[in-house]
């Protein structure tokens, strides 16, 4: 139970951290759907150089702690991030893009993906 809680509280914890960058990276997932690049969009949030998307926000930038980059689940699959077997789950368990975020987010904890409710952005 502790791990749970443990869990709970840094899922919370970086929520609240990425609170100032749900516009922008609503903005993107949208971008990507309405382009019809990808039904699966995919944000990458990390904290390190990484070869995976597109930036959107780079960190350090205006003292941000995150950057950003928007990609999909046909890079993640072409590159081999997800397996080529695991793609079927993957499109299983993805949440609809009108109401969630899908986030890849790697840290100091690891590599996770997370889908935190969307913000519709005014136009």
């Amino acid at each position: 139970m502790k791990d749970q809680d443990t869990s709970q509280l840094q899922y919370l914890q970086l929520k609240q951290e990425l609170l100032p960058y749900i516009n922008v990276m609503t903005q993107a997932a949208e971008t990507i759907m309405i382009k019809d690049i990808s039904k699966y969009p995919i944000l990458v949030v990390h904290q390190q150089e990484i070869e995976l998307g597109i930036p959107v926000v780079t960190k350090d930038e205006k003292g941000r702690n995150w950057s950003i980059h928007a990609s999909t689940l046909e890079e993640f699959a072409m590159k081999q991030v997800i397996a080529a077997d695991k793609i079927e789950d993957f499109q299983g368990v993805y949440k609809d893009p009108g109401q969630f975020l899908c986030l890849f987010v790697i840290s100091e904890l690891g590599a996770n993906f997370i889908f935190i409710p969307r913000i519709d952005h005014p136009n």
